[in-house]
């Protein structure tokens, strides 16, 4: 039987058959005190296992009075880079102090896998980005009670580093800038809100609109966009991230270009490669551990372990100056 992605029902049993809603959970739940006759308990119970009807364990935890103790977090389908890595390691962390454990799902276009929450009974499940219809529809029907989503994926923590980074390179003298973004589908979104908030700050510092480029590593695409941009006089590239970044400076060492002078680079995320890389990447880091700490809050807040909500705000961010700029 292929896998669907909605959850069969005591209410589609109800339906199938024509009985009520409550009779058909009673059979189901094997409620006690209850006169249902014998031929109708076998009739649900035949056509709800013909429909592939199975048990709500979130629901009946919650009816029972009890914890999974587990905190279900749905993230987009992002590359797990350094900086997404060092955050889950920090949320894992401070929900494991407080007794419970955090479970990651990636969520994919056209996806055909039963969701997560359908097979674990999480007491909450968080969204890096807003669920859709049919994915709240699935989340309740699976007795799921507490469903938050952080608006990380489109939030000014997720922007505010390009701002940053348009900041630092406009007070070390540059006014013409261009922005490499990665050339992967999976972060067009995120990509695009972070040229957006690049371009914003540009504006505000009264230089001109960012050329933006999608770059990829290898072939000879790459050093023609940077050979380009210098003869357009850029000065300066904001990076997407420190891969980007270290693929630009690659291209424009092999076309004779030299980085600092005449060409800068920062990337975002100050991950290992930032440091290691020749020469090393001026990179945007940011304070992972504080925008952790807001969000394993917001989710033991929903599971009843903290009395206030967090106040979510905007991480710190900060460049780190190294040889690229």
């Amino acid at each position: 039987m292929s896998p669907t992605k909605r959850r069969v029902t005591a209410a589609d049993v109800a339906r199938s058959i024509g009985l009520s809603r409550a009779t058909v959970g009673f059979v189901l739940n094997n409620t006690p005190g209850q006169t249902i006759p014998e031929k109708t308990r076998q009739r649900v119970l035949a056509e709800a296992e013909r429909l592939g009807y199975r048990p709500n364990r979130a629901a009946q935890a919650l009816r029972r009075g009890t914890s999974s103790n587990l905190i279900l977090m749905i993230m987009p389908d992002w590359p797990v880079e350094t900086m997404m890595g060092e955050f889950l390691d920090e949320v894992s962390l401070q929900l494991d102090r407080a007794g419970y454990s955090l479970v990651t799902s990636i969520r994919r276009p056209g996806d055909n896998v039963r969701p997560l929450w359908e097979s674990l009974s999480p007491d909450v499940v968080i969204g890096l980005a807003e669920f859709g219809p049919d994915e709240l529809e699935s989340l309740r029907a699976s007795g799921v009670s507490q469903i938050l989503t952080t608006g990380l994926s489109d939030s000014e923590a997720a922007t505010a580093g390009a701002r940053e980074q348009v900041r630092y390179l406009h007070s070390r003298g540059h006014r013409r800038l261009a922005y490499a973004a990665p050339s992967d589908d999976r972060l067009a979104d995120l990509v695009a809100a972070r040229v957006a908030a690049a371009q914003d700050e540009a504006g505000k510092l009264g230089l001109d609109p960012l050329d933006v480029g999608p770059l990829a590593p290898g072939g000879g695409s790459t050093e023609r966009r940077v050979r380009q941009w210098r003869d357009d006089g850029i000065t300066a590239i904001v990076a997407y991230n420190d891969l980007v970044a270290a693929t630009v400076v690659g291209a424009a060492m092999r076309a004779g270009i030299g980085v600092p002078a005449p060409l800068a680079v920062v990337g975002h995320d100050d991950t290992r490669l930032a440091e290691a890389f020749v020469p090393s990447l001026s990179s945007v880091r940011m304070a992972a551990s504080a925008l952790a700490g807001q969000i394993a809050d917001l989710a033991l807040h929903a599971a009843g372990h903290l009395d206030m909500a967090p106040d979510l705000v905007t991480p710190e961010f900060g460049v780190v100056r190294r040889e690229s700029a």
